[in-house]
């Protein structure tokens, strides 16, 4: 059990954290993609398709980190520490964002575009905040050019990623005009993305010799073939579905959102196995930061409840509002 624990903890704090990437992402893309839509109106329909879900969302992200706080106290102190600063302006990013988010609809028409630059900013900002700290996070928290520049990397990928998603919620959730206009936004970030992951990919292994021993000796590679090979599966029916949904050949709106949280899935699945068993790289694993006994059994008692009933609420809501969104109101 005193080896359990801390995997089940690991296992749990992963999953929040992958529900929060592909849930508050979306909405986190249909921040970014709002510059790319001159019509206030289509502004108005993308806020309302993310309404009643954003602030739902964004609760895995306290899960993920209040699990590494409580189970993991050792490594949350010198995880934050090191990302004081992309932790604080992805703060500063998702506050802007909630402010903007009910200032928008109430302000006088002058100043509705200056709310509508801070919904789009307070996006981007949290967006590339959170790739930046997963690249500092996996070189081990390395300041020097090539830290720095690998850091910025995944940033721009994770914000083409959550445009992804956030192109794939809207061809799910509009009509008209913007629909096609979020199949053009789908199909450029889906390629986006896929350049990203690729880049990623190569690059991950070359800057941690730990992560190319991994992933290149014999027989891994074998068994972690299928990771990279259903990747590139995913990404060409993904392309092949937008296509033909461009064209008109297809109704299939949910293959663009689904094909991208596949991808997420897959990028998470290959990122977990190549940082396990480190919560520090290099540094502290599971077993060195977790808490005692003791206190992780009571702390998954607590889990144990925690989880499903936020797993329910959040399947309620989707089942309440699924299907096109409708005018925006806060009446």
């Amino acid at each position: 059990m005193e080896t359990a624990l801390p995997v089940i903890f690991t296992a749990l704090m992963a999953l929040a954290m992958l529900l929060y990437v592909v849930l508050d992402g979306y909405d986190l893309g249909v921040g970014i993609l709002m510059r790319g839509v001159p019509d206030d109106a289509d502004k108005d329909r993308m806020i309302a398709s993310i309404g009643p879900f954003w602030d739902a969302n964004e609760t895995w992200l306290v899960l993920g980190v209040g699990l590494l706080l409580v189970a993991f106290p050792l490594a949350h102190g010198v995880i934050l520490s090191a990302l004081y600063l992309p932790v604080t302006a992805m703060l500063i990013g998702l506050i802007l964002r909630g402010v903007a988010f009910d200032f928008r609809v109430k302000a006088r028409a002058a100043h509705k575009p200056l709310w509508n630059f801070s919904f789009w900013f307070g996006s981007l900002m949290a967006a590339f905040s959170q790739g930046f700290m997963l690249g500092s996070y996996i070189l081990g928290f390395q300041n020097d050019a090539v830290g720095l520049a690998f850091a910025t990397a995944i940033g721009l990928a994770l914000c083409a990623g959550y445009a992804l998603l956030g192109a794939g919620w809207l061809v799910l959730k509009a009509e008209g005009e913007l629909r096609q206009r979020a199949l053009r936004w789908a199909y450029r970030s889906l390629w986006l993305t896929g350049l990203g992951i690729a880049a990623v990919s190569i690059a991950t292994p070359w800057v941690s010799p730990r992560i190319f021993e991994k992933w290149f000796a014999l027989p891994q590679l074998f068994f972690l073939l299928p990771i990279p090979v259903v990747t590139a599966l995913v990404f060409a029916a993904t392309e092949g579905a937008i296509r033909r949904l461009r064209k008109g050949h297809s109704r299939r709106d949910w293959v663009p959102f689904a094909g991208g949280i596949v991808l997420f899935v897959l990028a998470f699945a290959g990122l977990a196995y190549s940082l396990f068993p480190y919560l520090v790289i290099d540094r502290i694993t599971i077993w060195e930061a977790a808490a005692a006994t003791g206190s992780l059994k009571i702390i998954l008692v607590g889990a144990a409840v925690t989880l499903p009933m936020i797993l329910v609420y959040t399947v309620y809501v989707y089942r309440v509002f699924w299907g096109r969104s409708t005018a925006l109101s806060y009446e």
